[in-house]
């Protein structure tokens, strides 16, 4: 089994690919999005659970998802149309790092897709180009909460502190006006979500050729969070805005 198709399993019951809560998602959708009618880029947003989310809740919102995924892209159409929504989403299937719009946006998310650009300075600068005059970024990062363990350094890199991942955002120009620290129970959440829902197919196909490579990683991955990052590892979600707004 691919693992595209692995990773569609096990976020059959977290469609949001960070560990974020309901709640969570939906006030950072808030401080993005403070008129609602405003022209929305997701870059890398996979099945696009982020602009369905924010669609459905603001009728006079428009938006644009770009991700290298055809499958994902094609569910999230389907979901789009199932919802009535599917009019205002443009899905475009590339690489986020080579997307290329004469048009700007009001807002720009990339969460937890900062290695398609490869960095979090790296994500903000292809962000700023995307932006319109007084726009915001929506962006999620992972950062050592703790000092994480060699297994963890190995699966994750060198990944900052909070604070020191936050001064990066503000040295290179950006002013946070909104964040969330990502609670110890939406990281638990997220990851019992993901390995038990890859277990619960397995289990449920037992007959299928692939059952066995399923459960295999579902036990691998709930190995590694349990015994490698689950004390280390954190995630930050920021809404920024150009600490010079001309220079935008």
């Amino acid at each position: 089994m691919s693992r595209e198709r692995i990773s569609a399993l096990a976020h059959a019951r977290h469609p949001i690919k960070s560990p974020l809560g309901d709640d969570s998602v939906g006030l950072l959708l808030e401080h993005g999005l403070p008129r609602g009618d405003e022209r929305v880029l997701d870059l890398g947003c996979g099945t696009a659970e982020w602009l369905l989310r924010a669609l459905a809740s603001r009728p006079r919102l428009r938006a644009e998802g770009v991700d290298v995924s055809e499958v994902a892209l094609t569910r999230a159409r389907g979901t789009a149309h199932g919802l009535g929504i599917g009019e205002r989403l443009v899905l475009h299937h590339r690489e986020a790092a080579d997307f290329a719009s004469a048009r700007r946006f009001d807002l720009v998310i990339s969460v937890g897709a900062t290695h398609a650009f490869g960095g979090l300075l790296p994500t903000l600068a292809a962000a700023r180009e995307h932006l319109a005059p007084g726009g915001r970024v929506l962006i999620g990062e992972s950062f050592w909460d703790r000092a994480p363990s060699p297994e963890a350094v190995e699966m994750f890199g060198e990944l900052d502190d909070l604070a020191t991942t936050v001064d990066r955002v503000v040295a290179d120009g950006w002013t946070p006006v909104h964040g969330h620290v990502s609670t110890r129970a939406e990281l638990a959440a997220y990851e019992w979500s993901c390995w038990g829902s890859l277990a619960s197919w397995a289990l449920d196909h037992p007959a299928d050729p692939a059952a066995a490579q399923v459960r295999e990683a579902a036990a691998e991955a709930r190995s590694q969070w349990l015994h490698g990052y689950r004390d280390s590892f954190g995630f930050l979600s920021l809404v920024l805005r150009r600490t010079a707004e001309l220079d935008v």
